[in-house]
């Protein structure tokens, strides 16, 4: 017979932030097939914008925030891990919202696509941390 086993709420959204961490990583990988792309990045640029230092050490925070999810869904203790877990899911759309207003070219189709999906499982995240009741903690 086929069972469902409960997964424990601390891997569920572990589990989300790994998710989201693969469409970053392949919509990156797929932004290089774009004609011209691999050129610009080479002189340094990206859509018009220059990367800076500054610029480069806020993407690669912006991008360990995610990973380090993984690891703090598994390890806070339930209070904690709800209220950083709502918090993180929160500032991601706002990003994801801030981005639609960076570059100069038209996104590709494969890029909306991704924004979708990426959306789809931040408000996934932020539901499952809302919904986690007091007698799971």
């Amino acid at each position: 017979m086929l069972e469902d086993p409960k997964i424990n709420v601390k891997i569920k959204l572990a589990l989300f932030w790994i998710t989201l961490m693969f469409l970053y990583i392949y919509n990156d990988i797929l932004s290089l097939y774009q004609p011209g792309h691999i050129e610009e990045l080479a002189e340094g640029y990206s859509q018009g914008m220059q990367f800076t230092q500054p610029i480069l050490v806020g993407a690669a925070i912006l991008m360990t925030l995610p990973g380090l999810m993984v690891l703090l869904s598994v390890i806070l203790k339930a209070r904690a891990n709800r209220l950083v877990n709502i918090t993180m899911g929160i500032f991601h759309i706002l990003i994801l919202i801030g981005t639609q207003f960076i570059g100069e070219d038209k996104p590709w189709i494969y890029w909306r696509l991704y924004e979708v999906l990426e959306l789809i499982l931040l408000l996934m995240i932020i539901r499952i941390a809302w919904k986690w009741s007091q007698s799971q903690q």
